[in-house]
């Protein structure tokens, strides 16, 4: 190793170093599950048994008369089964040749609310229309099993209807909703578990570390919960299979319970996760201990944490950047007393049944703690730096490194977002159009918003190829705190290692206002670098190039370069570099432009960007003093 090597970068390595063994050692052991026989000793025959008993009913509609919350939240569920009331039952429709999913989510909604609406108020209107529903799906040919989530969604919404509405039914009517929830649910799901789906049904979800596993092991368990007393067998053996199975997405909260596909998908696994624990609970009087999975109590603080001032969420992989308001956070906030995530829902949420069902008015609001300003999330190494809470205005910036093997991941690791002065600046273009050939297959890396150059981050040597390396992980090596001063350091070296030695990114927030963005790369041999930014703000360049001027609903934000002095901003459409590939049927993204840096002939450099934002009449203050990262602290 060359002598000046050593002494630049030796610090950091031998961070690196620690960082990795670390998070190696935090491996959670599995949770010991019981065989099928046991499970079922504990079941609960009377109805309803699924997250809520007859006395959880009667409790709620008392403290409807009552409580603030709930009474707002029962109006809103009550207007949306008026309007269900006039709509007409689903169709089987499957609009991308792929997915019935749309349908399934719109039963499981209606049944929710519907039910709810008669075990509060009694009205047999509410009834007879879910029956409607439920009839018109149990007649269809099948859930789409090839697509399996969509079984197991539907699977959930019959559960729901079958389990509440169980003392309005007919004995004609029982039959109809438990022969569905059997024959197109769990018989399937019990063949995945197996091993011997017939052909045609996606199973690999048994094996899956992401959301499908939680969404179908959680739909599929809910209805074996439902119909247990009547097919034990079946139930039983699917109940066992699916403890065991769980466990391997539940894991990936750990240590931290942040969730490598995004806020988005977080809310999508760890809702249907939430369900089937709470219907665990309910129906056989424990969870078998899953929900003490390491990182599982901290999940709550996650949305919260990666949701920025503006109210929108940093949408990395392919995740939405709208808020995330999630019922389940409820759930969490009763099981592990913490408020603090009850506080959250409350204020975000517009309220839906399983916002009623969970919300526990005797929870003491008053107690939570405030989060932290800072947050590092282990495992999905995310980072998120901010200025102040409860301040629209507030500076905020969040990144990530990770692992570009994760489900749903784009080539993003070092990608950063940042808001200042109630606006978005550099924004995450987010998911593109799921039914484009090899979205998610070996076309992938060659949509724009999948790859590097489609995010804000680095690309070195461009070219047709993925411009990281799709199997690569990276770690955030450093984060520090203090009143005044925050920062992260990633190791982005094992993404670009065909074409450099070392590549290092800091990211910190200044004086809780500005944000600094520092890349120290060494190239294998010389090369060219590009450092992206995607905006929605419109850009003016000043006559040297190496400032620019943002502006976006009246407010500005200054992006200027300290190092080295050479380097010069351009703007650029949010469009493939021409050596790139530019396939059809990817989105445009004509609204966005981006702040660029292009650096040819790079050896050994040290890029650094400093992002200012100025209130009106305001100017920017001295620019603080480039050192190396090595010598970064927040002391």
């Amino acid at each position: 190793m060359h002598t000046c090597f050593k002494k630049k970068y030796l610090p950091v390595l031998l961070l690196i170093t620690i960082a990795w063994l670390a998070q190696a050692a935090e491996k959670p052991s599995p949770v010991a599950t019981p065989a099928a026989p046991e499970i079922l000793a504990t079941l609960k025959k009377p109805h309803p048994r699924l997250l809520m008993s007859t006395e959880d009913f009667a409790r709620l509609r008392k403290e409807v008369d009552t409580d603030p919350n709930l009474q707002k939240w029962f109006q809103r569920v009550r207007d949306n089964a008026g309007k269900i009331l006039r709509e007409t039952p689903v169709k089987y429709e499957i609009p991308d040749g792929l997915r019935l999913l749309a349908t399934s989510r719109k039963v499981v909604d209606r049944v929710y609310c519907l039910a709810l609406m008669y075990r509060l108020s009694g009205d047999a209107k509410y009834a007879e229309r879910a029956w409607k529903e439920l009839e018109t799906a149990a007649a269809f040919q099948d859930w789409n099993p090839k697509h399996f989530l969509d079984t197991a969604e539907m699977s959930l919404g019959f559960a729901i209807g079958y389990d509440w509405l169980f003392d309005y039914w007919t004995p004609q009517q029982k039959t109809v909703l438990r022969t569905a929830i059997v024959e197109k649910g769990l018989k399937l799901g019990v063949d995945c578990q197996r091993g011997k789906a017939a052909k045609g049904v996606g199973s690999f979800w048994v094996r899956a570390h992401h959301n499908w596993n939680q969404v179908c092991n959680g739909g599929i368990g809910m209805g074996a919960l439902a119909v247990a007393d009547e097919v034990p067998a079946l139930a039983g053996e699917f109940l066992e299979a699916s403890l065991k199975s769980i466990q391997l997405a539940m894991m990936e909260y750990g240590p931290d319970g942040a969730w490598a596909e995004g806020p988005g998908y977080w809310n999508y696994a760890t809702m249907y996760n939430v369900t089937f624990l709470a219907g665990l609970e309910s129906a056989l009087g424990t969870d078998y201990k899953l929900s003490s999975i390491p990182g599982f109590s901290e999940a709550g603080s996650f949305p919260i944490t990666a949701v920025g001032p503006t109210g929108r969420s940093f949408n990395y992989a392919d995740a939405h950047e709208g808020g995330i308001t999630a019922s389940c956070l409820l759930w969490l906030a009763n099981k592990f007393n913490r408020p603090d995530y009850a506080v959250y829902e409350i204020q975000g949420t517009v309220g839906s049944p399983t916002d009623m069902i969970w919300y526990n008015s005797r929870l003491d609001l008053k107690t939570a703690k405030q989060a932290p300003l800072d947050k590092y999330f282990r495992g999905a190494e995310v980072v998120s730096l901010r200025g102040a809470w409860n301040d629209k205005n507030a500076s905020w910036v969040a990144f990530k490194a990770g692992d570009n093997k994760a489900n749903h991941s784009n080539l993003d690791l070092g990608v950063f977002v940042m808001e200042a002065l109630g606006v978005r600046w550099a924004v995450d273009l987010g998911a593109d159009n799921y039914n484009m050939p090899g979205y998610f297959g070996g076309q992938r890396w060659n949509y724009y918003r999948m790859r590097a150059e489609g995010h804000n981050t680095l690309v070195l040597n461009p070219g047709k190829e993925a411009d990281q390396d799709p199997k690569s992980v990276a770690k955030v090596v450093r984060f520090e705190t203090s009143p005044n001063l925050a920062f992260g350091i990633t190791d982005l070296s094992p993404a670009y290692a065909r074409q450099a030695a070392s590549v290092l990114r800091g990211i910190a927030l200044l004086n809780r206002k500005q944000v600094l963005i520092q890349d120290e790369v060494r190239m294998a041999k010389p090369g060219e670098l590009w450092w992206f930014m995607h905006t929605a703000a419109t850009i003016q360049l000043d006559n040297s190039g190496s400032k620019a001027t943002l502006q976006r609903d009246g407010q500005r934000l200054v992006a200027s370069i300290l190092s080295p002095a050479s380097a010069r901003f351009t703007v650029m459409n949010a469009q493939p570099l021409p050596t790139s590939l530019n396939p059809e049927m990817q989105n445009k993204n004509a609204k966005i432009k981006k702040l660029a840096i292009n650096l040819k002939a790079v050896a050994d450099e040290r890029l650094v960007v400093l992002l200012t934002p100025l209130r009106e009449g305001e100017s920017a203050a001295a620019n603080p003093a480039v050192k190396p990262l090595a010598n970064w602290t927040a002391k």
